[in-house]
């Protein structure tokens, strides 16, 4: 293990920006959102590099994660209109830096997910705000580290047109957000793998033919899976949804809900098919009927999918893989639900 400060145990004062905090022996990148609570206690901090605090500042993670060799950043999100004008950049850019030192904080995750236009004035403001932020930080807090979230795929997935290129050569890498990839259904109306295994991987061959470097690139992972009702139920198999339209899409994810791992370990076994899995989309899903009566069909994410799609990001040398999002499992601590917390953990290293 490479020197490091250990002060922060002791006091907050106490520490000063002058090492970068991270343990230099977990040699890939792993990305965890927190969104609050006290889970974290229970996380697998021997992998853990990155900590985005998306939850209510808690500085006992904050002490704990440095303790533990990680970094802890904020997240940044602003109104995309706002940021065309170069002194609103500036203001805000200052504001972020101000509460990162504030709370002994690592850098920033930019998380924006705006409808942007190729054509409009906040398609180069985007990178701009994000070359600016990356300097301030950088200068200011050395070791920081500044990254921002992308959608699965670049081709203007829910209209985020951006500089997909300009945006990582500017930061420290893209956080790519392999979930969700049913948010616009263009095709049949029915139910479907949340991060299907072909069409992830296909996002991330995209990536990197616009030449964006698979090491600018950190595969994020989905801790969840979505619940929706069926309208009918064909050989248990395919269900049809009702249509929700979603930028422009007829169908999307939004006819279900989601649901954290945690929650479906514990449905699972009692449902009415058991896990099954889809070897088309290499993800499991299972049936259950509700005290209404009525048929459901849920798609997740499993260690067997996780282990397939982090063995790519290994292959293909991408910085890494993290989740959405790491209090999604259940810590509760019962022999069973320790087993399925600690497989999921260890499929993010295949």
């Amino acid at each position: 293990m490479t020197q490091r400060k250990t002060k922060v145990l002791n006091s907050l004062e106490s520490l000063t920006y002058n090492d970068p905090i991270i343990d230099e022996d977990k040699n890939i990148t792993v990305f965890v959102f927190d969104v609050g609570k006290k889970t974290w206690k229970f996380y697998d901090w021997s992998q853990i590099t990155t900590v985005a605090a998306f939850g209510k500042y808690d500085p006992e993670l904050m002490c704990h994660a440095h303790s533990q060799g990680s970094r802890i950043v904020l997240k940044g999100d602003v109104p995309l209109k706002d940021i065309v004008d170069p002194a609103f950049r500036a203001s805000w850019v200052a504001e972020q830096l101000d509460l990162a030192k504030k709370q002994y904080m690592d850098g920033i995750n930019i998380d924006i997910e705006q409808e942007v236009n190729d054509s409009s004035p906040e398609y180069d403001a985007l990178t701009a705000l994000v070359r600016e932020t990356t300097e301030a930080f950088h200068s200011e807090i050395p070791g920081s580290q500044v990254t921002f979230d992308v959608a699965w795929s670049p081709k203007c997935v829910d209209r985020r047109c951006y500089n997909y290129s300009g945006i990582a050569e500017a930061c420290d890498f893209l956080f790519v957000m392999s979930y969700d990839e049913q948010s616009q259904i263009w095709t049949q109306c029915v139910a479907a793998a949340n991060a299907p295994y072909n069409q992830t991987l296909l996002g991330y061959e995209d990536y990197i033919r616009m030449g964006i470097s698979p090491g600018k690139l950190v595969m994020g992972v989905p801790w969840y899976g979505y619940d929706y009702t069926c309208i009918d139920l064909l050989e248990d198999r395919v269900c049809t949804l009702p249509k929700v339209p979603f930028r422009g899409a007829p169908c999307s994810d939004a006819a279900g809900r989601q649901i954290p791992y945690g929650a479906i370990m514990k449905q699972v076994n009692g449902s009415i098919s058991g896990s099954q899995w889809d070897e088309e989309q290499q993800a499991p899903y299972y049936n259950y009927r509700d005290p209404a009566g009525r048929f459901h069909q849920v798609w997740y994410d499993d260690p067997r999918s996780i282990s397939a799609k982090a063995a790519y990001a290994r292959d293909r040398g991408l910085r890494g893989i993290g989740m959405w999002n790491g209090n999604s499992l259940d810590y509760s601590g019962g022999p069973e639900a320790q087993k399925e917390t600690e497989e999921m953990w260890q499929a993010l290293k295949p």
